[in-house]
């Protein structure tokens, strides 16, 4: 009875954790799904070296956890993104921050702040690299909406011949005669009179329609991150979620500890992050409690590597999205990037006699648990349907 408690505490606390981010990146994909077109995606995030590149360096610094870049890379994977690009967003993204550089720094020192988000971006590209090595045909497409457009302006591509009148357009009263193989005409392609055009200029002036445009594409983005877009990830987040509260429950932190550091460390740190949920701001006090317990900086650095950057829920959207391939290169990039770099650091450490213990601080909450737990609460709400009817 005693563990069930404890476990429920503990999946309550990582839903109030996880929560504010998620909202934070859906609401981002909905925008990006409403605002910037897919061909500037793929673009630039298409295919190439340059593509892994820019999805590192722009995935960096944005302040989302390893929950929240879930629905932002599957959005960007659907507008035209790559694979390769999309796993080094998918890397870089939650494993640093400007929030986790700042909270490094503070509890860390300067030689983690620097060489923390370092790492991240340079095992998101060699993340990248190794995805790129796949066969196009083993990767899954990405998944697009393809519905039939049904206004006015759509022509069909072979009309049927007429005998009879019919009318120019849909958006005109006034009728012709039609020949055995008529030339579709539309309300698009009509041109509009003189004084239809001054009229039209003078009635709708600008600024309004622009406002108005904002405000309905603005609209739809939300509308589209807070039905389809949770839909498609929410089943993931929970599974998440659950695994992450029973490592958190029956693994303690003295069950790591008892394997000291060096490479059996670093490879035990990595079998235990990969369920993991945890973002990378929360990652550095836990890390910090690691260090000053015995295990090695670059043991720590594993940890702050490999669990933000890969959880159930980050790894079950990667195989719904792009497919077992892809996630098995995803893996292998993050886990030998991690202990490579992990190892490097260590080496450097000792080698200047640099000590990190003496440059810790101690960690502070970022966030209220009541605010998580409002979050955490939107998110149901919009994830059962009948109850989400009631806001939509």
């Amino acid at each position: 009875m005693e563990h069930l408690s404890y476990f429920i505490n503990n999946f309550i606390d990582l839903s109030a954790e996880a929560s504010p981010w998620l909202l934070l990146g859906l609401l981002i994909a909905g925008l990006m799904k409403a605002w910037v077109p897919s061909e500037i995606l793929s673009k630039h995030l298409g295919r190439g070296k340059s593509a892994v590149v820019k999805a590192a360096l722009i995935g960096a610094p944005l302040p989302l956890c390893s929950c929240g870049v879930i629905p932002v890379a599957a959005e960007l994977r659907r507008s035209g993104a790559s694979a390769p690009a999309t796993a080094s967003f998918l890397v870089a993204t939650p494993e640093t921050g400007i929030d986790s550089v700042s909270v490094s720094y503070a509890l860390l020192g300067p030689v983690f702040a620097i060489y923390r988000p370092l790492a991240a971006i340079m095992s998101a590209i060699i993340t990248g690299l190794l995805v790129a090595t796949i066969k196009d045909e083993k990767i899954k497409k990405p998944t697009t909406e393809n519905k039939k457009s049904t206004s006015c302006c759509t022509s069909p591509a072979q009309p049927e011949p007429v005998t009879k009148p019919i009318t120019s357009s849909c958006c005109s009263s006034k009728k012709m005669e039609a020949s055995l193989t008529p030339t579709p005409s539309s309300c698009c392609s009509t041109p509009p009179s003189s004084s239809t055009v001054a009229i039209d200029t003078i009635t709708e002036p600008a600024k309004p329609l622009i406002s108005k445009r904002f405000v309905e594409k603005t609209k739809t983005g939300v509308y589209y991150a807070s039905t389809q877009l949770i839909d498609d990830i929410i089943i993931w987040l929970v599974v998440g979620l659950v695994f992450a509260t029973i490592i958190r429950t029956f693994l303690p932190n003295e069950f790591l500890l008892s394997y000291g550091s060096g490479l059996p460390a670093m490879l035990l740190m990595i079998a235990i992050s990969i369920p993991m949920y945890i973002c990378a701001t929360a990652s550095t006090p836990i890390a910090a409690g690691f260090i000053m317990a015995g295990l090695s900086p670059g043991t720590a650095l594993v940890f702050m590597m490999a669990g933000p950057a890969t959880n159930i829920s980050t790894l079950g959207v990667i195989k719904s999205e792009m497919g077992s391939a892809v996630l098995t290169r995803y893996l292998l990039g993050v886990a030998l990037s991690a202990i490579g770099f992990a190892l490097i650091l260590d080496y450097s450490l000792s080698f200047f006699a640099v000590s990190i213990t003496d440059q810790m601080a101690h960690s502070h909450e970022m966030l209220p648990q009541w605010f998580g737990l409002t979050c955490a609460a939107l998110i149901a709400l919009l994830a059962i349907k009948p109850l989400r009817k009631l806001i939509f």
